[in-house]
């Protein structure tokens, strides 16, 4: 099968290879355009771009699918399929109707729940015990198409947005392998999605990270493994701000208002919160790197009473 293959970030990746290793034929890529990064704000190929380049595949990339031209240039690559792994545009109807077979999307979560661009860190701060991938046949909506596949895993206690995602770009190239040959046997099932079942979230932000103490400690919990390593849950201590990296929940005192310190001992301390207790063992105050509560408080000292935020 002639496929085209459409993703930009690292999570795209090992879906990519694994195309690239199977029988099918990656005929073209379609990524988002360079983008200076880093602090050298250098500019770099995309890692998809990467991958590609490596591979020797041609490579498109358009700074909006709606441009002139770029139909007509993923029609001459006559794909059979289109592949889209977190690619960042919307496909227009021409798009996805062009390939013999349709287009393909693996998304990092079990539909019809949490669909949009932060599935992967949602599913932590929602307290979710189990995700995926779905492969779904793409249509004009946002993640509305229908399910052709699944794959579930356990969420770990520790997991965070950074281990599951890298648990989840693995689990998406074979599954999608299933599916295509699948589809061209004629075999494919299409479940179409309960709309009532549905919830959607949108992108990332730094805001997002900012934690109020008023929450319980496992919600607050949940957010400092969701967010990490982007945006990180933070706090306000002296102006500056504090990162937690690692936290744990542990019982709180009552009649002690939200944020405040009630112990530092040597190797954390821990916050009142609306309910129970967060017992911080991990964080990275504001121009400093990251280090243990312990190492940070032989560093900035802090007392019971204290109140953050």
């Amino acid at each position: 099968m002639r496929i085209v293959f459409m993703g930009t970030p690292d999570f795209s990746v090992p879906a990519l290879e694994t195309l690239i290793a199977s029988e099918h034929q990656v005929v073209g890529v379609v990524t988002q355009p360079d983008k200076p990064r880093g602090r050298g704000n250098n500019v770099q190929m995309t890692p998809v771009k990467k991958a590609a380049v490596m591979a020797k595949i041609p490579v498109f990339q358009p700074v909006r699918l709606r441009d002139p031209g770029a139909l007509d240039q993923i029609a001459a690559w006559k794909p059979d399929a289109i592949v889209v792994v977190a690619f960042g545009q919307i496909l227009r109807k021409e798009v996805l109707e062009l390939p013999k077979y349709g287009c393909f999307n693996i998304h990092a979560s079990l539909l019809p729940k949490f669909r949009g661009a932060a599935p992967i860190q949602q599913v932590i701060l929602e307290g979710e015990k189990k995700t995926g991938v779905t492969i779904q046949q793409m249509d004009e909506g946002i993640d509305t198409g229908d399910i052709l596949a699944q794959a579930e895993i356990v969420i770990d206690p520790c997991e965070t947005g950074g281990s599951l995602h890298d648990k989840l770009a693995v689990l998406g190239g074979p599954l999608l392998l299933q599916v295509l040959r699948k589809a061209e046997q004629g075999i494919l099932r299409h479940v179409a999605q309960n709309e009532a079942e549905s919830s959607y979230y949108g992108m990332l932000h730094k805001k997002m990270g900012l934690i109020d103490w008023k929450k319980s400690a496992a919600e607050i919990e949940r957010m400092v493994r969701g967010l990490n390593p982007w945006p990180s849950a933070f706090t306000f201590r002296g102006g500056k701000s504090l990162k937690i990296w690692k936290a744990a929940v542990v019982p709180g005192e009552e009649g002690k208002s939200c944020g405040t310190v009630l112990q530092a001992g040597k190797e954390s301390f821990t916050v009142q919160t609306g309910e129970g207790a967060l017992e911080v063992l991990q964080v990275q105050m504001e121009g400093k790197r990251r280090m243990s509560a312990g190492e940070f408080l032989r560093g900035f000292p802090m007392s019971a009473g204290e109140q953050l935020g």
